[in-house]
């Protein structure tokens, strides 16, 4: 599975405007209400949930958040760059890159296999430094798409 098999070109949004933590969650979950059709506040409250259990904040400005669904019919995922914001992140510095994935609750390994091969991406410092050098959600969407080995 590729990335861009999840995730849509549309869903890939650039925000300068959150401030905080809360309000990136919401605006990733309003994102993703709008592609599956399952309520933002069930989403948003699954994702709070998730970040009660630990920091979904991975390190150097990064943020994966997940969850599962038990009314999502298919994996989904969003990217959203916006201004540094605390996420209480494992290295206590500010998020400013995040992956949201969301998949069905039978999903079984295909989750852990999405999730590896985002952090993968997101670990490499030249290709997040090239998502934070442009504001342009079609060239972030073509920049991970050749870093996840696809043809946007």
């Amino acid at each position: 599975m590729k990335i861009i098999d999840i995730l849509p070109p549309d869903s890939v949004v650039v925000k300068p405007d959150i401030q905080t933590k809360k309000e990136m969650l919401k605006a990733l979950s309003d994102m993703a209400a709008r592609k599956t059709g399952v309520n933002e506040r069930v989403i948003a409250d699954a994702l709070t949930e998730r970040e009660r259990l630990g920091t979904t904040g991975i390190g150097r400005g990064v943020a994966l958040p997940h969850t599962r669904l038990a009314n999502l019919k298919k994996i989904y995922c969003a990217f959203l760059k916006t201004a540094p914001v605390d996420f209480e992140s494992v290295d206590n510095k500010p998020v400013d890159l995040a992956f949201l994935l969301l998949v069905p609750e039978d999903a079984g390994a295909d989750h852990l296999k999405a999730l590896a091969r985002l952090s993968r991406l997101l670990r490499d410092d030249a290709i997040a430094a090239q998502m934070r050098a442009t504001d342009d959600p079609k060239a972030l969407y073509r920049l991970i798409a050749e870093a996840d080995g696809a043809d946007a």
